[in-house]
């Protein structure tokens, strides 16, 4: 796959493979987005729903929403992919969330973006504490919030009035995702997708999570894809067993025009190649653990009992000598057993202690793994942070330089 991205970008092939995704890419009908009375539910009037992929709400008079279940059986995914609520469709958001049985949401872009309202503000923020959404009948609370550099994480409490029942929802909001662009670097987003991963949201044991950004295509796209092909890679042990092209042509069928942009498809090929290498290191890492712990299991941790004495040889009876019995009382009996119970207790506590070891090393790798994606977030951001000085210095210094050229030569 590495060589792959690296034919594709040293030739600047990008667009002509964005290109012959698009062309490759089957439309189907979305004739119920484009009912009039479903006009002014949908964001974008080139961005509908397909008929047969479409979220349908239950309790309520019109079940059109612009949202899509995008599904990957082969990698046991499903999400849902949704613009982001208008001012109008903020409850009937929440009442597909509690239809779907949903326990996250992942809001990849920020209620303003150059100026342009790109999503209504549909969660209660630090200050209100709690939304009300009377159309549907829905309460929303917040619970707590925790800012990290590019993403926030928030725990939700979802009320249905109507039956007096709550839920806890994970929020969780990457908030430096440019509309129409990509983030600095993969480390920071692979940050954020494996604190979603963590969760536990993205699996079967939950409803599928909802995406969105502004279309729920782009950067809605882009997610699922990575999170998609990752899982497969982690399935097969093997980053060369997917294909990535195909992977995305396959969701394209539940939701049109996954990923806008070539610059977004040159992003998630290089997501998919910096998470497999963490993936498959964790994963060979946790085997070689395993093969260990299974060793310990196999083999005894400490010597085999020496045998006990052998007759003399040059007894003259032929069966060997006849060797006197032992009195066998209670007491030797008791310490017997004791001396045999203390061996095994020792050998259970040493193999225990080594399986102890083991775990603690996984754990401290795979913590160093994270440790790796944020120091390369911190030295991208200290880069940005003095570039533009350190040219405006160079700048000042060639402009000097050829100040002093021009009053030498006058």
């Amino acid at each position: 796959m590495e060589q792959e991205f690296e034919d594709i970008d040293s030739f600047g092939k990008w667009q002509n493979l964005y290109n012959d995704i698009r062309n490759q890419a089957i439309e189907y009908p979305y004739k119920i987005a484009k009912l009039p009375v479903n006009r002014n539910l949908n964001r974008y009037r080139d961005v509908s729903p397909y008929d047969h992929s479409r979220v349908k709400l239950e309790n309520s008079d019109n079940d059109y929403i612009n949202a899509s279940l995008v599904a990957v059986k082969e990698a046991e995914r499903a999400y849902i992919l949704t613009q982001g609520p208008l001012r109008n469709t903020c409850g009937h958001f929440w009442l597909m969330i509690w239809e779907q049985c949903s326990k996250a949401v992942i809001m990849l872009n920020r209620v303003i973006e150059k100026g342009s309202e790109k999503c209504a503000q549909y969660w209660p923020t630090s200050e209100e504490q709690q939304m009300s959404f009377t159309d549907t009948g829905f309460v929303v609370r917040l619970l707590s919030e925790e800012d990290q550099s590019h993403y926030t994480i928030r725990v939700l409490e979802l009320e249905n009035t109507r039956t007096g029942e709550s839920r806890e929802i994970y929020h969780f909001h990457y908030t430096t995702w440019p509309d129409f662009g990509v983030p600095e670097s993969p480390a920071s987003f692979l940050n954020f997708l494996f604190k979603v991963r963590e969760s536990g949201s993205l699996g079967p044991d939950h409803g599928p999570s909802v995406v969105h950004c502004s279309a729920g295509i782009g950067r809605s796209g882009s997610f699922a894809l990575v999170d998609t092909c990752l899982v497969l890679m982690d399935r097969s042990k093997s980053s060369s067993s997917v294909d990535i092209q195909k992977v995305l042509l396959g969701m394209r069928e539940y939701r049109m025009g996954l990923i806008q942009t070539p610059d977004q498809l040159r992003f998630s090929y290089m997501s998919v190649i910096e998470g497999a290498k963490l993936i498959l290191t964790n994963a060979a890492a946790e085997q070689n653990s395993l093969k260990d712990l299974l060793k310990d299991d196999l083999e005894p941790d400490l010597p085999p009992p020496t045998p006990p004495p052998r007759p003399h040889l040059n007894d003259s009876r032929p069966n060997g000598p006849c060797l006197e019995p032992q009195p066998t009382t209670k007491d030797h009996l008791l310490a017997g057993d004791s001396h045999c119970h203390n061996i095994a207790e020792n050998s259970v506590q040493l193999r225990k202690r080594h399986r102890e070891e083991r775990i603690a090393g996984t754990a401290q790798m795979v913590q160093q793994m994270k440790q790796k994606l944020t120091d390369s977030e911190k030295k991208q951001e200290t880069w940005q942070y003095w570039r533009p000085i350190l040219l405006n210095v160079g700048a000042g210094a060639a402009l000097l330089a050829g100040v002093m050229c021009w009053m030498y030569f006058q």
